[in-house]
């Protein structure tokens, strides 16, 4: 098994969007890739980092879920016998969001992306799936709406190792595309697991757990909470942006950066609940 992991970064020319923890696990017959990057380029050195490793055959590309820094290296690996494998619904978000990422690339990280660079997967995972490496089995799992409508966690149960991808975030706050009510219970659920090493999608391995989560944990239940205060005494979703999580401000990089988009998709979720 071999991770590249990534610190707290916003997507800009300079790292061309490589700002994903990325990686592969090795088996007696095959390989596996996890998420392949921001751009061909990085999925092209993660491939040559995998035969660097290995002489065993790349069968399958996990794409963890639909943003750009985790599936825009894709096309480095298409050849025959390669298996994309993702979420049932991530197809589906590929098809609607790929003329924003590929125009993004293009316009502010100096990445020349056409359509080829958006490869979907082949394999749907609904509920869970085992891929079979050879003495090495992994268990991948669909889950739902939490950090999108469309992540996946790998499971190597040879290690214990738990790949979550943007369900967890460490040293960089939590982004919110989905939904903080889904997030929470699959942290719940996650944290029954018995892992032994946790790769977040962004930020350091984690050992410690199920403690590595709390932080992020924390961080969505003050989200829900304050939001839900702040809605049963009238207020507005300005004033949401403007008040909630201020405290906090200080203990969570790119803060700035996220926090607001997080508030308005958290806002408009518990809205409307019952």
């Amino acid at each position: 098994m071999c991770t590249s992991t990534k610190r707290a970064s916003l997507p800009r020319r300079h790292n061309r969007d490589e700002i994903a923890n990325i990686g592969f696990i090795v088996g007696d017959r095959a390989v596996a890739v996890i998420d392949s990057g921001g751009h061909p380029g990085q999925g092209e050195a993660l491939k040559a980092a995998v035969h660097k490793a290995t002489d065993k055959p790349i069968r399958y590309v996990v794409n963890t879920h639909v943003h750009p820094d985790h599936i825009l290296g894709n096309a480095a690996f298409k050849a025959p016998g390669v298996v994309f494998v993702g979420h049932h619904k991530l197809a589906h978000a590929m098809a609607l969001r790929a003329p924003h990422y590929l125009a993004t690339a293009n316009r502010d990280l100096g990445l020349a992306l056409n359509n080829d660079a958006v490869v979907p997967p082949t394999l749907e995972v609904k509920d869970k799936l085992e891929l079979d490496l050879g003495n090495r089995t992994l268990t991948l799992t669909a889950w739902r709406t939490a950090h999108t409508d469309n992540d996946l966690t790998v499971y190597d149960s040879k290690t214990q190792t738990l790949w979550l991808a943007d369900l967890l975030f460490v040293e960089h706050v939590p982004t919110l595309d989905g939904s903080v009510k889904g997030w929470l219970a699959a942290l719940d659920d996650l944290a029954k697991q018995p892992v032994k090493l946790a790769i977040p999608g962004h930020g350091p391995v984690q050992r410690d757990w199920p403690q590595a989560l709390e932080p992020e944990k924390q961080y969505l239940l003050m989200l829900r909470d304050e939001i839900r205060g702040l809605i049963k005494q009238g207020g507005t979703l300005e004033q949401a942006i403007g008040r909630v999580g201020q405290s906090i401000r200080s203990r969570w990089p790119l803060f700035d950066q996220y926090h607001k988009r997080n508030v308005s998709a958290a806002f408009a979720e518990l809205e409307w609940e019952d």
